[in-house]
Order: structure tokens, then C-alpha cells, then sequence
């Protein structure tokens, strides 16, 4: 598959998790989102999923170096994967606009 840049597929998104992230003191991750590009989605078949994946997918765990950051959206829930200090995938759940957006990118 052919990663999609992140900021041409849901600008929106880029914009709310800059300043979602800049809110929790996480300025470091801020300032990656609009590099993103979708790696891959997941494809755990929920209707109320539209999590991806911004680098590759693990074949286990992250590992010791992972975190999960837990931030509050006006809409559906938003978790951002961070192994050291790279975001590696964005959870994001109850959001059929960013779910059809992912989708269609990465069928």
C-alpha cells in the first residue's frame, strides 16, 4: 500500500490533534502530525473504527518504549500510540467522517 499523507486526506484532523497534543504539554508529537502519512488501517471490522496506523504495524507489542496518550475531542474518542518519540498510530473510534476519509484511502 501507498502511504497517504495525513494533512491532504483530513486537514481537520491534523488541525484538532496539534492542538489537542499541544494542550496535554505534548508540543514534540504536536509538531509531527502534519508530517503523518497513513501507513495502513486497522481493519478489526467495528463499525465505530477508524484507527490507523502511521508506521508499521507490530507484529506483537510496541514494546517497553510505548505509551498511549488519551485525549478528549469534541467528537468520538481520539488515543494517539507513541513508541519513544514518534507517533506510530491513532486510534480513533465514533467518527464515521475521518472512518469514510481512511477507508477510501486505504481500502
Amino acid at each position: 500500500m501507498i502511504p497517504q499523507n495525513l494533512l491532504d486526506l483530513a486537514p481537520e484532523l491534523v488541525s484538532e490533534l496539534q492542538q489537542l497534543l499541544s494542550r496535554e504539554g505534548e508540543q514534540v508529537l504536536a509538531d509531527q502530525v502534519a508530517r503523518l502519512a497513513i501507513a495502513d488501517r486497522c481493519r478489526c471490522g467495528d463499525d465505530f473504527c477508524a484507527t490507523f496506523y502511521t508506521a508499521p504495524r507490530p507484529a506483537g507489542s510496541y514494546g517497553p518504549n510505548h505509551r498511549t496518550i488519551a485525549l478528549v475531542p469534541a467528537q468520538g474518542m481520539l488515543n494517539v500510540d507513541v513508541v519513544g518519540n514518534d507517533i506510530v498510530a491513532i486510534e480513533v473510534l465514533y467518527r464515521d467522517d475521518l472512518k469514510a476519509k481512511i477507508h477510501v484511502a486505504m481500502p
